[in-house]
């Protein structure tokens, strides 16, 4: 057994050795050290691959986005903070935090001047990616640094660094950040610089962990006070900059955990043959959490909604607050023009071989026809739906008065509130107010 054991144990040191190809630590550092700097060749290269990162945000290129993190130097201070601190450095440490700060400011003041020059100033999804950190760039951001640091402690270099530059993606979020300022819009500056600094923040933390598997000498200095305290300063930097890190992840993931179920329950739970949600979103915060829902179709009575609310414990989503809009209430919310052909097929496919709507024939036969498709989506039991002017005359004078009248008949009957709810929607609609509706 015990040979097993030291069998086992040989493999796995043997494969996983990161000592063999291990590059001279003299050599790792001044690789590093090197990358540091902002300038010269290294502040330009940022500055054009700014430029072409907000290219590549605006006209929503992946490729070009791509090919400007291949371009951008930016991991360099990142990594020399992370491997400052795990070699005892305080000097490459406030190297590295000074440039870094440097290109930040550089990057952001570049891509303004971009997004204020541009044409085309409609925010695209690649753009929007980076407004909203999630769990997963806590992550990508952690093992990218580990990634790096393995490749630049190699004797020969590999493709590793580039792959970690895009994987990381440090430059898109500054990019956003521009386009945050340049547009007035602070959500898009704030969420993205929150991205910024979650990525700078974990590939230094993988930067120093690696450093110290790694076992490179810590720096010796000539005095043990000396040696204190650099020591201090950096367990000081250490704790200032993990501290909010582990905060914020902390933040991520419960926002990542409570998307997930509240996205799972409404799935799952909200299935009826006649209301469809066609709008969902789910708000996080320290002090409130809630799920906002549009449904058409059949109004959900109040047991129905009492039980669906009693379900979401089971989702993990205890002193969360479910709105559910509804009815006519939702009709001011919903824009007919803007719903895709299919979210329609959807909700009339199924009755289509069952019902049919009967259009009275009358002048205004292309309102009439909206007006149903509206109604049918709000009322799916709709069955006849007809609007016209009749005369009304007194039954004391020769006077003649006309009114308009819109009759409909459906096949569950509506409740006395929707009734007078539908009555002025379809007012407002026909732009008459003394339209009267009446119910077959």
């Amino acid at each position: 057994m015990s040979d097993l054991f030291r069998q086992i144990r040989y493999l796995l040191t043997h494969r996983f050795n990161l000592q063999e190809d291990k590059a001279e630590e003299s050599d790792i550092v001044s690789s590093i050290r090197k990358n540091v700097d902002f300038r010269g060749a290294n502040l330009w290269a940022l500055i054009f691959a700014i430029f072409i990162a907000s290219i590549g945000l605006n006209v929503n290129s992946t490729a070009v986005i791509i090919g400007a993190m291949l371009i951008s130097p930016i991991m360099g201070p990142v990594m020399g903070i992370g491997l400052g601190i795990g070699i005892n450095d305080l000097e490459l440490v406030k190297k590295g935090g000074k440039n870094l700060l440097v290109a930040t400011i550089i990057a952001i003041i570049t891509s303004t001047i971009y997004f204020s020059i541009t044409p085309l100033h409609e925010a695209q999804s690649e753009l929007l990616a980076r407004t909203s950190p999630s769990t997963w760039d806590v992550f990508i951001a952690f093992f990218g640094g580990m990634a790096g640091m393995v490749a630049a402690s190699r004797k020969e270099k590999n493709n590793v660094i580039p792959g970690v530059a895009i994987a990381t993606a440090l430059m898109p979020p500054l990019c956003t950040a521009g386009f945050g300022l340049a547009m007035g819009k602070w959500y898009f500056f704030f969420g993205a610089i929150y991205l910024y600094f979650i990525n700078s923040v974990f590939i230094a933390i993988a930067t120093f962990l690696m450093a110290r598997y790694l076992k490179m000498h810590k720096k010796v200095f000539e005095t043990p006070g000396a040696e204190k305290k650099v020591t201090r300063y950096v367990i000081l930097i250490v704790v200032i900059t993990i501290i909010p890190s582990v905060y914020m992840a902390y933040r991520i993931v419960n926002r990542s955990i409570f998307e997930s179920n509240a996205r799972k329950f409404v799935e799952e739970q909200f299935h009826f043959d006649n209301t469809q949600v066609v709008s969902k979103s789910f708000k996080y915060s320290s002090d409130k959490k809630s799920i906002d829902l549009l449904l058409i179709g059949n109004i959900l009575d109040k047991p129905v909604i009492d039980s669906l609310k009693l379900h979401m414990n089971k989702y993990r989503l205890n002193n969360v607050t479910l709105t559910i809009r509804q009815g006519l209430d939702a009709r001011h919310q919903l824009n007919f023009s803007q719903i895709k052909a299919s979210i329609l097929e959807d909700v009339f496919s199924s009755r289509a071989a069952t019902d049919t709507i009967r259009v009275m024939p009358k002048k205004n036969v292309a309102i009439d026809s909206v007006v149903i498709l509206e109604m049918k989506f709000l009322y799916p039991t709709l069955k006849t739906f007809g609007v016209n002017k009749i005369a009304i005359r007194t039954a004391d004078s020769l006077r003649v008065d006309t009114q308009k009248i819109a009759m409909a008949r459906f096949g569950k009957p509506l409740r006395k509130p929707d009734v007078v709810k539908l009555q002025q929607w379809l007012q407002q609609r026909y732009q008459s107010p003394s339209l009267k509706l009446i119910i077959q």
